[in-house]
């Protein structure tokens, strides 16, 4: 074999390593839920039944919410363990949560002036929430305490397919863009999508998924790569740091992220 076709050949696997993140299986937990909303490095799982009750599962214990007049949780955020934010879209309505799964404060949207359809909601920093305003096609930064936006966006010309979110940064995923902003609003990226469909976002990575397939842009970078990670029916995903969590409606698998 020419000498030059087999330094092709280490020349396209070294490129083709360093642009695939590995991962190795570290645990797995059986589980049948409708939805799984996070988890930490304790070991803790947010996650809803079928009832559209919430649950929040520790080591020990299981503590529950349930508000069944404002019926399915559309989305969970638990970013913050002390202010959980349920999204209930069907009644436009946010509550908040403290760690106990008290309710500590109720947002409800239709009584708000002016009116503001939400579709996404995420948490942010103090007493605020990212919410998408669909009907102005919007990104608004809203402060549940004084009822008043701390910030807006330039509106976007697609259809919006996720949005997630910390204290610093806020990633809004369209058909056309991935848009990333900082806790001010200011639009620091703004990446073609080239077919993503949803996010999971730790402090250190966003995870993204096309069809059957995990992606990862890692904080401040630039570059997304392909997870390689085994060919697993992926119903939902999440990330904690350096873990990688894929669920198959049955199964939640935990693994490492390797860089190398």
């Amino acid at each position: 074999m020419p000498k030059f076709f087999l330094l092709f050949l280490a020349i396209s696997f070294n490129c083709f390593c360093q642009n695939t993140i590995n991962t190795s299986i570290k645990d797995s937990t059986y589980l049948k839920v409708e939805s799984i909303f996070g988890t930490d490095n304790f070991g803790t799982l947010y996650f809803s039944t079928e009832n559209n009750t919430f649950h929040k599962k520790t080591r020990d214990t299981t503590i529950t919410y349930a508000n069944f007049q404002l019926g399915k949780i559309t989305s969970a955020n638990t970013f913050n363990p002390l202010k959980i934010n349920l999204f209930y879209q069907d009644f436009n309505t946010v509550v908040i949560l403290d760690n106990r799964l008290a309710e500590i404060y109720k947002v409800d949207f239709n009584t708000k002036q002016p009116y503001t359809n939400v579709s996404f909601v995420s948490a942010g920093y103090d007493n605020t929430l990212w919410i998408f305003n669909q009907d102005l096609q919007q990104l608004e930064l809203y402060d549940y305490k004084t009822n008043k936006l701390r910030l807006k966006t330039v509106p976007v010309q697609s259809k919006v397919l996720d949005l997630k979110s910390d204290y610093n940064y806020c990633y809004l995923l369209t058909e056309k863009y991935l848009y990333i902003y900082n806790y001010f609003g200011s639009l620091l990226q703004k990446l073609q999508n080239t077919g993503y469909e949803q996010l999971a976002f730790s402090k250190a990575h966003l995870v993204l998924k096309k069809n059957n397939s995990l992606y990862i842009l890692k904080n401040n970078g630039a570059e997304i790569k392909a997870i390689n990670h085994p060919n697993l029916l992926i119903n939902q995903f999440l990330v904690t740091n350096e873990t990688l969590y894929i669920y198959d409606g049955e199964i939640l698998r935990h693994y490492q992220l390797k860089s190398e």
